[in-house]
């Protein structure tokens, strides 16, 4: 499994291992946002439920742990920030595309013009061509269909939404969140 760390991240250090991983930070990274979903979903803090919630957290990383799971990409504490930066400018293209969509589909003349194409990717990591792909998903207007090394196969309802994948601002913005590889 070292090897596959090792592989992921491209690089070495002194030691043989992944630069940038650390199974301390990432176990740790993993266990805060393990209790902060369980007090976000659950909203009980009596005491036999709060030692509950903790014994469920510390087995869960256990097994992660156990698992060799925990890694860089599976605990991607390096892109916090980043993502805290990207998703207010998602949200608003998400919202700009809603109005797009439902004007044309209110639209008396329906000015649709579905089309197939190919996106280039840029992001060298699986998890940022994945999150590229579904960010194109959540825009409304278009589909991510196919993702293949280095392309996406996206689907648009019309030659705007395809022009707006194709202009590659969504794909800058998710390569500067996936930061250096």
């Amino acid at each position: 499994m070292e090897q596959n760390r090792v592989a992921v991240a491209g690089r070495k250090n002194e030691d043989g291992g992944a630069i940038g991983y650390r199974p301390i930070i990432h176990g740790i990274g993993l266990c805060l946002a393990l209790v902060v979903c369980w007090l976000l979903l659950s909203g009980y803090f009596e005491i036999l439920l709060l030692s509950l919630g903790a014994a469920s957290v510390a087995f869960s990383v256990w097994i992660a742990l156990r698992m060799d799971l925990i890694d860089h990409e599976g605990v991607p504490m390096h892109i916090t920030w980043a993502v805290l930066r990207y998703l207010p400018w998602l949200f608003w293209e998400i919202i700009k595309a809603n109005i797009d969509v439902a004007r044309r589909v209110i639209h008396p003349a329906l000015p649709i013009a579905p089309s197939l194409f190919d996106a280039p990717v840029s992001q060298n990591t699986d998890l940022g061509q994945v999150l590229y792909a579904n960010s194109i998903t959540l825009t409304p207007g278009t589909v991510s269909i196919d993702l293949n090394p280095g392309v996406i196969r996206v689907h648009a309802l019309h030659d705007g939404a395809a022009e707006g994948v194709l202009e590659g601002e969504m794909d800058r913005r998710v390569s500067a969140v996936e930061g250096p590889v």
